[in-house]
This record gives structure tokens, sequence and C-alpha cells, in this order.
């Protein structure tokens, strides 16, 4: 299976920003339009890009016309998350033209529904779990509550339910640039059926290198903070990448 690097645009009030441990208080604004950042991630050769509408995850605004314009201005894969707590949420992200929405805080409080909502026109496989954890357990509304659901159990669930792939969170990681959590997320990849992808911590090419080794079992991983701050390239992951399938 082909590692997919999967770059990461988080909004607020239409402007690129990155949080540190999903703290709104401890965020950073990035210049830059962010259909500008796309089409440059794009460029660089990205297949997939992850975005979220974090006024839209905290219930104070929306960035869907920003997420409407970058989907007109790039072909590749865009998948959203961010306040998909409701059916209709769901669908205005769907109706965009977004190739996946990204469900999180319902799938742990309510997977049931979510099951009701994957199981119509197959729109399943356009629904991604976003798994986000504290010491093992799945934090929802923001990471600001936990739910006391494991993340391991709730990625088994995901896959019960027919999702198309889990998005792991170690949340003490997450924009630190403290390096990924590999062992954390290969667990989760070993308790459910899909695909796993990680989330969080990555702060140099040698994490790429280290995913690659201890993460075989992983579908990709997205990166965010280390990009903006220019530690190392998009085209520089890919390249490292390319080079490890070439050997093999």
């Amino acid at each position: 299976m082909n590692m997919e690097i999967i770059p990461a645009i988080d909004l607020i009030e239409g402007r690129c920003v990155r949080l540190r441990q999903g703290a709104y208080q401890e965020s950073t604004v990035y210049d830059g339009d962010p259909l500008d950042v796309a089409r440059s991630f794009e460029e660089a050769g990205a297949k997939r890009i992850h975005l979220v509408d974090l006024d839209a995850a905290r219930g104070s605004g929306s960035n869907l016309d920003t997420i409407g314009r970058i989907r007109r201005g790039v072909s590749c894969r865009l998948e959203v998350g961010g306040g998909v707590r409701d059916q209709d949420a769901l669908e205005r992200i769907l109706d965009l033209g977004i190739d996946y929405a990204i469900v999180g805080t319902v799938l742990a409080r309510n997977p049931d529904l979510v099951a009701r909502w994957a199981a119509g026109d197959h729109r399943g496989e356009r629904m991604l779990a976003s798994i986000d954890a504290r010491d093992g357990r799945v934090q929802v509304a923001g990471w600001q509550e936990s739910s006391g659901v494991l993340a391991t159990e709730l990625a088994r669930i995901a896959g019960e339910i027919g999702l198309a792939a889990v998005e792991y969170t170690n949340i003490a990681r997450d924009g630190m640039l403290s390096g990924p959590d590999v062992a954390g997320t290969v667990e989760v990849a070993r308790a459910t059926s899909l695909p796993v992808i990680l989330s969080g911590g990555i702060a140099a090419t040698a994490d790429t290198e280290t995913i690659l080794q201890e993460g075989q079992e992983l579908q990709g991983f997205i990166v965010g903070r280390a990009l903006y701050e220019g530690a190392f390239s998009l085209e520089e992951a890919l390249g490292i990448v390319a080079a490890r399938e070439d050997r093999s």
C-alpha cells in the first residue's frame, strides 16, 4: 500500500491557522489565501488535502464559502471536518463536491445515527471517522470533553458501520512538532478493518522515515504546522516516500 501524505488546512474566519493541542487560544494565523495554499499543495504533488472548519467545530460560524472556493480551484481529493453533527451539515459538505466528510463528535456520541447516514446511497464510502484521543480515550466537542470511549473501540465500531477510513490524532502531539505517535496509531489500526491515517506531531523528514519503518500498517499521515513553518517541504516528504517505494 502506498503511503499517502495529506497536507492540512485549518480554517478560522476564512484564514489558515494552526492550533496547539486543539486550543483555540493557542492559534497561529498564517498569511496567504487558503485557496493559494491548497493550490501550492496540489502543485507540490498532493493527491488529497485535509480541511477543517474550526469555526463550525466550535459552533461559531462557517467556512463553507472558502471551502467551496477551494473545491472549485483544485482537482485533487478533498476531505472536510468540523461541525458535522447532523445530516444537514453532512449533506452541505458533500453537495459542494467534497470527496469525504469527516465525523468525530457525533460518531462517539451516537454511532447508531452515523450508521444510518452511512447506509443511505453508499454514503459511508464518502465518510471518514475522526478519532481524537488523550491517554487513549476519545475527546469530543472540539477536544474540550472526554467521551470515555476507548479510541480502539470507536475504531472498531467505525469499521462495522462501513465508513471509508479512520483518522487518528493523539491530541498531546497535535501542533506541537514533538513527533508522531506511531505506536498508538498502529494499535488503533489493529483494532479496525478500516485503513488508518495518522495525524499530529510530525516535525521533520525523519518522522516520515519513522512512519514508513514503524507504521507499515497505516495508509498515510496528515501534516500541517511543519509545512507552514518550513521544517520541511511537501516535495521532500513525498520524495522520501517515493524512494522507499522504489526500493521495495
